[in-house]
């Protein structure tokens, strides 16, 4: 039979954006730090995008905070990335991996249950107790990856782990050297090679979970990732990342700009607990950001598509807002019925009075 030709559900940005890298790379003859594959220049036009290359805006923030994050890893200090969640954190350390050394996939995923093992390195057991310890038989985790290929892991919610996991990195850090107990002689310690260092990311949300330690915090430079300020800056973000994701997704409709616009001002306004006249308004304990409000922007073109009458409007909003921004919180859902019977009611346009409509499937306030 044919193989048939998978389509992945999200391909690292290394694969989807290869021409623009090839691009890039073709055309840069400036300085770079050791083992990288771009040069700084080159990594700021690929992540915050170049119009006269026809390179796409990939990160929307402070351009500032790209080039202190690049300093950060090209002085062979790792970079802490910290904000709210759904801030482009990982986006913006997967787009660092990709355009430094070409790959984005050297990730451990933080959590209370990680473990050593998990970053460094396990054992093939089988070949273990047949041979004994070594090199053959040690399975590579990504850390140790990164150390022997030069390259830079991500570290995705470091502060889940506990804290002996993070103290674990010190010498790492330190050193860049991997000592391996196991195995004797040379293979005995795993030196690590140019291009090597660490990209780790925490939300402010589990501030306090775990708490770094005094030591693993200097090994560090911490950057801070805030939300968009800018309303008409979210807003197209939204859209343009809408229509990509339901293109993808051959869903061949898109909601209106004036229907986003009420997605973006109602998650802002729950997010700061301030409406735009300067009222007060509930804050909502999910966590509404602008990654959330594309999912809940995707879900209503899916949703309206599928199971509505093929045009998103203010109904869809609110189910997809129902089922996507909210969560497990009950109370959530009776402050977002609140919001739309107290300030939505006062708003002019069809979408708004769509949504006010749609309100009676949200529990009663």
């Amino acid at each position: 039979m044919a193989d048939e030709q998978v389509t992945l559900l999200k391909p690292p940005p290394e694969v989807v954006y290869a021409e623009e890298l090839a691009q890039l790379a073709a055309s840069d003859d400036g300085p770079k730090p050791p083992g990288w594959n771009l040069t700084p220049k080159a990594v700021r036009k690929f992540i915050l995008g170049d119009k006269r290359l026809g390179i796409r805006k990939k990160f929307v923030g402070n351009a500032s905070l790209v080039d202190r994050s690049m300093v950060a890893l090209a002085t062979n200090r790792g970079l802490m990335l910290v904000g709210e969640p759904g801030c482009a954190k990982s986006l913006l350390s997967e787009l660092l991996c990709a355009a430094i050394c070409g790959d984005s996939t050297l990730t451990v995923q933080g959590g209370a249950s990680t473990t050593e093992d998990q970053i460094k390195y396990s054992w093939n057991y089988a070949l273990l107790i047949s041979e004994g310890p070594s090199m053959r038989s040690l399975v590579p985790a990504p850390l140790f990856r990164a150390m022997r290929e030069g390259k830079i892991v991500r570290f995705e919610e470091i502060t889940r782990c506990p804290m002996e996991v993070q103290d674990s990195l010190l010498s790492i850090l330190s050193d860049k050297v991997l000592a391996i107990a196991e195995l004797d002689g040379p293979e005995s310690m795993l030196f690590a090679r140019e291009g090597f260092n660490m990209i780790a990311t925490a939300n402010t949300r589990d501030r306090g979970v775990n708490e770094m330690s005094a030591a693993l915090k200097r090994r560090l430079n911490f950057e801070t990732v805030f939300p968009i300020p800018d309303f008409k800056t979210e807003l197209a973000l939204v859209k343009s990342e809408t229509a990509r994701m339901l293109e993808k997704a051959a869903v061949p409709v898109v909601p209106s700009e004036d229907l986003l616009s009420v997605l973006v001002r109602t998650f802002r306004e729950l997010r700061s607990g301030q409406t735009e006249d300067g009222g007060a308004t509930d804050r909502l304990s999910t966590v509404m950001s602008t990654a959330e409000a594309v999912s809940v922007a995707y879900a209503m073109g899916v949703r309206s598509y599928y199971l509505g009458q093929g045009t998103p409007n203010g109904a869809d909003l609110v189910h997809s807002l129902a089922g996507a921004a909210v969560k497990d919180d009950p109370e959530d859902l009776k402050k977002l019925r609140r919001y739309i019977e107290q300030r939505v009611v006062k708003r002019e346009g069809k979408p708004w009075k769509e949504v006010y409509e749609a309100r009676k499937i949200l529990p009663e306030a």
